[in-house]
């Protein structure tokens, strides 16, 4: 007989607060749908989750990553569909959102929503942000940035739990219909170099191949790789910048494997170097033995310096590996996105993408601040280098402008090549143009267009060979005497600014732990809120660095606009107290908010990290 007391009866979970979705629209029509036109009521039954991205944005092809998995394993339940919401104004073409899905090899539909008009109705504020609808057509969760994928599966299992309860739940084939495949010897390539033999080692970066061609640009010699996704001996996951080694081998930036690789080019035997695997997160070591350090999509390698330099697109930061001590260390950048030049230590990056070496000198191609930028050497600063923008203003101001480097404009670009002369070539990307800055007169001009989203040129001989990456080709041209002329067009990114009152602004990120953990304190703060602005004067007080997820920030008089930079983190590890070592998980965002001072504005900023906004 048992005379203890019944367990008391545990308390029902808290019921999610449900908004009903607005309709998904877009001018831009949808993709991999087989032609038709969705609508929420085509989902209904199934879990929605909506990917608000765009293709330029390194966060948002994370998440593309992380949601793979999901996406296999609950098929019959769940249906991802990405809004494709534009940053610059190229993103805006339909044909490059067609582009993009088949480059990343998305497999779900895509809404093409050129003049985000679903992001305005769902009042997303950054890319990239997932938004959760449940099976009745209500939307239950929200979260920005990445390292989201395993809350979201915790809540899909929920859902599928509580509406096939309800009979609310409808299992099936979603609505993905795969596009045709094409043939070709390349598609879409990243980068390119010259081998010793004359040679050119290509980076077939969607068909996770490196391809050797014969000098003439065209006859294939060789594949490298086995055309599928893997991180085996044999095998990239969309690879993209090459550099030789003084021995005579090639480095790979194995991009989504978060890896650098090396190449015998004698024997194609293929070495893993540097990285793990695993994305770098905050809180990962930046510096120590190569093979046990997280890297975060090297997008571009260059020997400088006596040793390789890494363009780190996926934390804003320049790396480098050093073979002679098997060691990769940062050597720029505080993982913040922006535009900062001075100390290495210092500077602000805005993913990476292409790197030249040109004696004392490394050029970046600084894609998301639509920059050209330098390191050299500087006895003065702590780590012995500095940064110099050459070309460029920030996140948020891009075009085709040539002229005087201080008004001069790019558009994303994404590779930099030296040339004889002490210039440098700059393959502005979403200009689809080759364009020129020359040091000694601080002036950029335009050496050719209709290159459709060149991302990459070599010099060979008197030519320089531009990797056409949406034509799917290498492309040469003579490096022409004269400038083309071009009409000079300036863009600012499209979305609206925020309207705000003068004087105290209350920022709220609101972050809710996922269902089943808690906030991870063992080793003290959980959570990181870094604030400033652009202009730095926009902010009388706030700004800096602390350990909770609210401030009141204080808007100086006198400054009409701006952008506000917010930086959150939050670590949660699963909450059960019998476990020593609980799974956790970090989630992580950057804002870069516009803002428009005026009476009458909004007194509070709320940004969701993860939850909703109550």
């Amino acid at each position: 007989m048992n005379d203890a007391a019944p367990a008391p009866t545990p308390a029902p979970a808290p019921r999610r607060a449900r908004v009903r979705a607005p309709e998904l629209v877009g001018k831009g029509g949808w993709i991999n749908t087989g032609g038709k036109d969705l609508k929420l009521a085509d989902f209904r039954g199934r879990t929605l989750i909506l990917d608000f991205w765009t293709f330029c944005c390194i966060n948002c092809l994370h998440v593309l990553d992380e949601l793979r998995e999901l996406e296999e394993k609950h098929r019959d339940t769940v249906v991802v569909v990405g809004v494709h919401s534009p940053k610059f104004v190229h993103e805006a073409e339909h044909q490059a959102v067609v582009d993009a899905v088949e480059r990343y090899e998305v497999h779900h539909p895509v809404l093409d929503d050129p003049e985000l008009a679903t992001w305005k109705q769902y009042a997303v504020r950054a890319w990239p942000t997932l938004v959760v609808i449940d099976p009745e057509g209500y939307v239950v969760a929200q979260h920005a940035g990445e390292g989201h994928a395993h809350a979201i599966e915790k809540l899909v299992e929920e859902l599928e739990a509580e509406h096939e309860a309800k009979g609310t739940l409808r299992r099936g084939d979603g609505p993905y219909v795969a596009p045709e495949p094409v043939a070709g010897d390349l598609r879409f390539p990243g980068k390119a170099l010259v081998l010793p033999d004359g040679n050119l080692l290509v980076s077939d970066t969607t068909r996770h191949q490196l391809v050797e061609l014969a000098p003439d640009g065209e006859s294939v010699v060789r594949r490298i790789g086995t055309g599928s996704r893997g991180f085996t001996a044999d095998s990239f996951n969309e690879p993209q910048g090459l550099a030789l080694l003084p021995d005579g081998r090639v480095v790979v930036a194995d991009t989504v494997n978060h890896a650098l690789r090396v190449l015998d080019l004698a024997t194609g035997a293929l070495e893993t170097v540097a990285g793990t695997g695993r994305q770098w997160w905050q809180g990962s070591a930046v510096s120590g033995p190569a093979l046990e350090v997280d890297l975060s999509s090297p997008w571009d390698v260059a020997w400088w310096a006596d040793r390789v330099w890494i363009a780190m697109a996926g934390v804003h930061q320049l790396w480098s590996w050093d073979p002679a001590t098997g060691t990769v260390r940062v050597e720029a950048g505080t993982t913040n996105e922006g535009l900062v030049d001075g100390p290495a230590a210092e500077a602000w990056f805005a993913q990476p993408s292409g790197l030249a070496a040109a004696g004392d000198r490394l050029w970046i191609a600084d894609s998301e601040t639509s920059a050209l930028r330098y390191v050299e050497r500087d006895p003065d600063a702590p780590e012995g280098f500095r940064i110099v923008s050459a070309v460029g203003t920030g996140l948020f101001d891009f075009g085709h402008r040539d002229g005087d480097a201080a008004e001069a404009l790019l558009q994303h670009p994404l590779g930099v090549t030296a040339l004889p002369d002490g210039s440098v070539a700059v393959c502005d990307t979403y200009n689809h143009a080759l364009r020129r800055y020359d040091p000694a007169t601080g002036q950029v001009s335009t050496l050719a267009t209709d290159l459709r989203e060149p991302s990459d040129a070599v010099l060979v001989g008197g030519d320089i060979v531009v990797v056409e990456s949406a034509r799917h080709r290498l492309t040469r041209l003579r490096l022409p005497e004269e400038a083309v002329r071009v009409d000079a067009v300036a863009h600012r990114t499209q979305r609206a600014a925020t309207e705000v009152a003068p004087g105290t602004l209350r920022l709220d990120v609101v972050f809710q732990a996922p269902a089943g953990q808690k906030l991870d304190t063992r080793y003290g703060p959980s959570t990181r809120l870094l604030v400033s602005s652009t202009p730095a004067e926009l902010l009388a007080q706030g700004a800096g660095q602390g350990t909770d997820l609210f401030r009141d920030l204080v808007l100086a008089g006198g400054v009409e606009e701006g952008v506000l930079h917010v930086s959150a983190m939050a670590a949660s590890c699963d909450d059960d107290p019998e476990n020593e070592y609980p799974a956790c998980h970090v989630h992580q965002q950057d804002w870069g908010v516009p803002v428009t001072v005026v009476e009458g504005g909004a007194v509070r900023l709320p940004l969701v990290l993860a939850g909703m906004d109550d």
